[in-house]
């Protein structure tokens, strides 16, 4: 409509700015940066980069002066409107990258500081009428004929990622500008190919990264490796370290997702702990879930059940079931408590997933799957857990359909209630996380009793890492404070409303 095709010329026009910006005198410093990062004069081009000069309103007159109204500016995001009234440009003093629909048009930016300290380090236009982070992929309009004509195409995370990896001739790649990647991002890139090189940061933050991809894509329908790099790099820092071969080498020796999700699950871990098994299992069964085709999922339960060395014929029975069935609960394996009635904490982050999900969403980001170990909803949890990247009004419906007919009946239950059992559903999580190393507390303080009484050398070193251990715990416990969940009394239950048919 107008208002688009207006907003679209503003962008176009902010973007011819920015270049002029960058190769005048003022962007000196700018260019310095991206030759010292090694982007060539053709890759500036192609990408088409510039400047935002530190003037608080150097954009505003200039786009002012060529016509545009400033209600088109706001509505842009480019300008924004300071308490007392004052109109300034979004971006100053940073290296500006067009962001453009996968049709070349642009819709967005995003700008990077150029001086240490600056803060934040990337910013993004905020979304708009053109714009919407969650359906954008950035790179895909230069390289989607690669992609369509070699069938993959490969993922990374930021933005010089992209410009160093197309530069070392790694032509079919798109990057998810350091955000979570979202369904309708999968499903932009399926109209282009069938498989998906997933090249994240090899770092822990990473490779969880890579894990939360590799299972939203393949449950989208695309087929996945990850490409592991060297402790350490990047795919920016590994082909300017190394070169665009080497970085060529570690995308042709890329794992299939599942064998990489199934080492990445059972590293660290004793198996032969019930606890630490079932974290295992609990893991796994997500990733196995992801996969649309029943007997791929049974043939991907059997390697789990071998990979923990199961002997049980029953439990690896219900295993395979709960696999193929996409039933949520690991009926035998689990160590959840029958009967256990859920806590406060347990109950404000489920009524919160179906009436407050951005909240929830945010306060299930910062929790990890060990937070829920024993509890009553252990498995919802974990099923909820694994939704945090999704639209926030997906959610409730999505969580419904993951859950067997119990565990769905539990959480209608509690989102039945008139009022939300905690105000802040933030705290709910933090109880979880503060219960949980109160319990590894206890386990470690009976390790430290062992130790002492064994009294060698070896065991002095190692009682002195569970010393440690034990005070960092205490340390997280303070720091994590609140008052300690309990299980809600009968006399105490929040009122009880019919619950919304869906």
């Amino acid at each position: 409509d107008a208002r688009r095709a207006a907003l679209l010329k503003v962008h176009s026009l902010a973007a011819a700015w920015f270049q002029q910006q960058l190769a005048g005198g003022g962007g000196r410093g700018a260019r310095a940066h991206l030759e010292a990062r090694g982007i060539r004069a053709e890759t500036i081009d192609r990408l088409a980069l510039g400047y935002a000069p530190p003037q608080r309103d150097s954009l505003r007159r200039h786009l002012i002066d060529a016509g545009q109204p400033l209600d088109l500016l706001l509505d842009s995001g480019l300008i924004v409107e300071r308490d007392g009234g004052r109109v300034l440009d979004r971006f100053r003093n940073r290296l500006m990258i067009p962001i453009c629909r996968d049709g070349g048009a642009v819709v967005a930016f995003g700008g990077r500081v150029l001086e240490s300290g600056q803060q934040p380090k990337y910013m993004n236009s905020p979304e708009s009428l053109l714009y919407t982070k969650s359906r954008t992929l950035y790179g895909l309009h230069l390289t989607k004929a690669a992609i369509r004509r070699l069938g993959y195409a490969v993922m990374v995370e930021g933005y010089f990622d992209f410009a160093q990896v197309v530069q070392a001739g790694v032509q079919p790649a798109v990057a998810t500008c350091g955000t979570a990647v979202t369904a309708q991002q999968a499903r932009l890139l399926r109209r282009f190919a069938s498989k998906v090189i997933v090249s994240f940061d090899p770092d822990t933050a990473g490779q969880a990264a890579a894990t939360r991809t590799g299972t939203l894509l393949t449950s989208e329908g695309l087929q996945v490796n990850i490409a592991t790099l060297p402790d350490g790099e990047d795919p920016d820092t590994c082909v300017r370290r190394h070169g665009g071969e080497r970085y060529t080498e570690v995308l042709r020796t890329s794992q299939r997702f599942f064998d990489c999700a199934l080492e990445d699950a059972s590293a660290g871990r004793d198996l032969s702990r019930n606890a630490q098994l079932t974290a295992f299992l609990s893991d796994m069964l997500t990733v196995i879930h992801a996969f649309p085709e029943s007997v791929v999922r049974e043939k991907h339960a059997d390697a789990v059940m071998h990979r923990a060395d199961v002997k049980s014929e029953a439990v690896r029975a219900d295993y395979r079931r709960a696999a193929v069935a996409r039933r949520a609960s690991l009926g035998n394996v689990t160590t959840q408590s029958v009967g256990r009635r859920a806590t406060t904490a347990e109950e404000g982050i489920i009524w919160a997933t179906m009436h407050d999900t951005r909240a929830a969403l945010e306060a299930l980001a910062d929790t990890e799957p060990e937070d829920f170990k024993g509890l009553a909803t252990e498995s919802i949890l974990r099923v909820a857990r694994t939704l945090v990247e999704w639209p926030a009004d997906t959610v409730p419906q999505a969580l419904l359909e993951r859950l067997d007919g119990a565990e769905a009946e539990e959480v209608k239950r509690i989102a039945a209630y008139a009022h939300a059992p905690v105000e802040d559903v933030q705290d709910c999580a933090r109880n979880l996380q503060r219960d949980r190393y109160k319990r590894e507390r206890v386990e470690l303080q009976d390790e430290i009793a062992r130790r002492q009484q064994i009294g060698s050398d070896d065991a002095a070193t190692e009682l002195d890492a569970l010393l440690r251990r034990k005070m960092e715990l205490a340390q997280r416990i303070e720091q994590l404070g609140g008052s300690d969940t309990r299980q809600v009394p009968r006399g105490e239950q929040p009122q009880v409303i019919e619950a919304p048919s869906k």
